[in-house]
């Protein structure tokens, strides 16, 4: 009988964002995973791939710190690889918006003062995806391959749509601008657009990834939530198994994240400890069980509980829906921007959006730069969740 795999996952206490205490965080992590040699070789062309969602200060806990990155980078750099750090954010991809966000993020001088190279390069690439279920071709971002290596730096948060985003949701950013939102369109259902977010991280193929979990984000993540210190740096050989240790961190139930689901579904993961390698400090030091938690609405909630005709109408009533705080809006349009299926007007100079043809992918919340979008929950769909 064959012994079953097992998959590093290591966890290193670190509670502030001091460079040394990260760096040397970071350095026990590679040597858990079995020392930096094991996946880059020198003069590695290694692309770290933030989170770099829009243009947020360090301290809102809305991307990868960049100390964090600083720290990543240095460590690279230092064992003789070349580092590039890239991502697509939110909106359309060009030169100008990603100057921006390098520098509101703090990442534009990291960079410089460690040697790491920003990518700039905005064309895209067809990809081919032969292990992917949904997405058997994915248009990403150019840099993509040009690297030898790829890395993913998540940050550890909640998510209104996918319920947390991490590791896995993370590689998301890959796919080039505006092509985020046809994604969008073409897959609103919850399942299948977590299976198209599984396609995407093993077209990218991260020979590692980190998660800052420092300082992560609860509640109405990934942007408009509170920073939560969680106290952790975490490092895996996979993806899809940090995000099964990542998720029982803050209490959740890993099967129960879209993504996750997904990996077990496809074989990537067991969803639970089974087949996961724990290394460093021990997972109970961090555990936080009241870690707030979006609820989503799950399109299998009702699923074999109670007859089709029923479980039509009563999803019509399940469904959670954005809510424009008009008084705190300031009329900048990003949420008119960001809509993939374009179902948002601006009316007087504020946002009024058709929930008839809503997808629910929930990116106007995400990427409002003032936090003016609510997502409205039914008590019915919170109740019923809990079964």
């Amino acid at each position: 009988m064959s012994k079953l795999k097992k998959e590093i996952v290591s966890l290193i206490e670190c509670r502030k964002y001091d460079y040394n205490l990260v760096k040397e965080s970071v350095e026990k992590s590679f040597e858990d995973l079995g020392g930096i040699g094991k996946f880059i070789k020198k003069r590695d062309k290694v692309l770290l791939k933030l989170n770099l969602l829009m243009k947020k200060k360090p301290e809102d806990a809305t991307t990868t710190h960049p100390i964090f990155a600083k720290a990543l980078a240095q460590v690279l750099i230092e064992y003789g690889a070349e580092v590039i750090i890239a991502d697509s954010p939110g909106g359309p991809f060009n030169t100008s918006l990603l100057k921006g966000v390098y520098k509101a993020c703090g990442i534009e001088k990291i960079a410089d003062d460690v040697g790491a190279k920003l990518n700039y390069n905005t064309n895209s690439v067809e990809i081919k995806n032969e292990g992917g279920l949904i997405l058997k071709r994915i248009t990403a971002i150019e840099v993509l391959k040009e690297v030898d290596k790829v890395i993913s730096v998540s940050k550890l948060k909640t998510h209104g749509m996918m319920m947390f985003t991490g590791a896995v949701k993370n590689m998301f950013g890959v796919v080039a601008g505006l092509e985020k939102a046809e994604y969008h369109v073409r897959m609103p259902n919850n399942k299948d657009f977590s299976n198209a977010l599984v396609d995407i991280c093993v077209a990218s193929k991260p020979v590692l990834s980190f998660m800052d979990g420092i300082v992560g984000m609860e509640g109405a993540g990934p942007s408009a939530g509170d920073p939560r210190e969680v106290g952790v740096v975490i490092a895996s050989t996979s993806p899809y198994h940090l995000d099964v240790v990542a998720t029982s961190i803050i209490g959740l139930e890993p099967t129960k994240v879209p993504t996750v689901q997904r990996c077990v579904e496809r074989g990537l993961c067991k969803g639970n400890f089974d087949d996961i390698d724990l290394k460093g400090d021990k997972i109970e030091k961090f555990i936080l069980n009241d870690f707030v938690i979006p609820e989503i609405r799950s399109l299998d909630l009702l699923d074999g509980k109670i007859p089709k005709f029923l479980r039509d109408i009563l999803n019509g009533f399940l469904q959670p829906k954005p809510v424009f705080i008009h008084e705190k809006c300031v009329g900048c349009r990003d949420c008119v921007n960001s809509c993939p299926p374009q179902v948002i007007e601006m009316i007087d100079y504020k946002p009024i959006v058709n929930l008839d043809e809503c997808i629910r992918c929930f990116c106007c919340q995400e990427l409002c730069p003032v936090e003016a979008i609510d997502i409205h929950r039914p008590l019915l769909m919170k109740l019923l969740s809990r079964l």
